[in-house]
């Protein structure tokens, strides 16, 4: 099934602005549809296309590119090899799971310079160390990045194409949507929640309507990446540092606590295994920030952090994935909004990676203020107009916020606008904003 998608925008941006001038890297996890996309992308743009599959590709496909002294040779064999003629500026050659075949990603330099094709590559563990030693990274890649599908694409997929643009109206003006419409507009944002965002859960659910079945295929992801963990880390650390996102966050500790899933080891020794956990795409990082300003990267704390899966459907299920469904009554209750306060992190994740998807670096902090003993924490921040914006995250209609008011006061002179997202209505409150979960996305 193939659904819209935004990143489609970005690749005609980059075929018009480009002119062949660069090939273009479009990184993202496993099954997010990036090959679907860019050949769908290649059909409608250009007047042929050949797309290489490294990961099912013939051996002396590979070899073309460990000679690039005859590039007549080399696009010649491609045509023979996929039946394709290649015509000059109006091709395009897609180098698909281009990880597995890293001189094809360093012949890239040689390719775009002879400028008689287009280029797009596709991966998964781009930065991975075992795929870029040895190899020289070409200065000629633009690299974009592609997130599962968004609230909006999700609504798309749906045949629904006015909410979110009305939505947006409503943040603009600062107005509710109503008591009504509100409740409806929860209920697909739960479900949303539930299904998630990868394409073949999207589809099974559409196809299906049945959330066992969306389960099952989001199991199925779920063990591919545990089976490219074991690649990468045959020791199993990733693996386990992965499995144990949810319940880090259900224990709401102001951090991941690396020794409570690696008994020996230390933040600080695990650096590297948080790297290629982000490097997957399949993770999001939120570093503690020490001394929160608008240049937050400059004191962010990488020993200390907070993991979230890049996407809450998967999320759902991994949290799960020791039960049967059929004893899983998680989809039930969320969908019914009737989620115990513990399972209050399902909206924590949804809020991290709504933020993500639209390109904001994930930071938090934690501090003490005054006299008092008490560590406050805000759940996000963002850099806003040279300004920060603090959010705190709410599963339910609760109104209190202290960590939120002590950091106002505390941070006066870098604070732009707080918010508090939650479940109900839009609401504010002298300067601070009560978002709903669906408005998110316009922070």
């Amino acid at each position: 099934m193939l659904f819209k998608r935004k990143i489609y925008q970005s690749l005609k941006k980059w075929k018009d602005e480009s002119q062949g001038k660069s090939a273009l890297l479009i990184e993202g996890p496993r099954r997010v549809g990036k090959s679907t996309i860019v050949e769908e992308f290649a059909k409608s743009e250009y007047q042929s296309y050949i797309l290489i599959d490294f990961s099912t590709c013939a051996p002396d496909i590979r070899a073309l590119f460990e000679d690039l002294s005859d590039l007549n040779y080399i696009f010649l064999q491609l045509q023979l090899q996929y039946h394709v003629q290649l015509h000059t500026r109006q091709s395009l050659i897609i180098f698909d799971e281009v990880q597995l075949c890293p001189l094809a990603r360093q012949a890239i330099k040689s390719l775009v310079k002879d400028h008689r094709y287009d280029y797009i590559e596709t991966g998964s563990l781009i930065s991975i160390k075992k795929n870029v030693q040895h190899i020289l990274i070409p200065s000629e890649e633009h690299r974009i990045y592609m997130y599962p599908m968004d609230y909006e694409e999700f609504l798309w997929a749906q045949g629904d194409e006015v909410t979110v643009p009305l939505l947006k109206q409503l943040f603009t003006a600062q107005k509710a949507a109503g008591e009504g419409a509100h409740r409806k507009l929860m209920r697909y944002f739960r479900l949303y929640m539930l299904v998630g965002g990868m394409p073949q859960a999207v589809a099974t659910y559409l196809e299906s309507n049945n959330f066992e079945q969306v389960d099952r295929q989001k199991r199925e992801i779920i063990e591919l990446y545990e089976d490219d963990f074991r690649k990468i880390d045959s020791t199993g650390r990733l693996s386990l540092l992965f499995d144990a996102i949810p319940a880090q966050l259900a224990k709401n500790y102001n951090r991941y606590h690396v020794s409570n899933i690696l008994p020996s080891a230390r933040p600080a020794d695990v650096l590297t295994d948080i790297a290629e956990l982000k490097d997957s795409r399949t993770v999001l990082v939120s570093y503690h920030v020490n001394d929160p300003g608008p240049d937050m990267a400059a004191t962010r704390d990488l020993t200390r952090f907070k993991l979230f899966l890049a996407d809450t459907g998967l999320f759902t299920t991994l949290a799960f994935k020791d039960k049967d469904f059929t004893e899983n009554d998680i989809y039930k209750k969320l969908l019914s909004d009737k989620l115990p306060a513990n399972l209050g992190y399902l909206y924590e994740n949804i809020v991290a990676q709504t933020l993500a998807a639209k390109g904001d670096q994930l930071y938090y902090t934690t501090f003490h203020y005054g006299e008092t003993k008490n560590a406050y924490e805000i759940d996000f921040l963002l850099a806003r107009q040279n300004k920060i914006c603090p959010i705190e995250v709410k599963s339910s209609g609760y109104r209190s916020h202290a960590s939120l008011d002590v950091f106002c006061n505390k941070y006066s002179q870098f604070l732009l606008a707080p918010y508090v997202v939650y479940t109900k209505d839009l609401q504010k409150e002298e300067n601070l904003t009560y978002l709903p979960m669906y408005m998110a996305q316009f922070l």
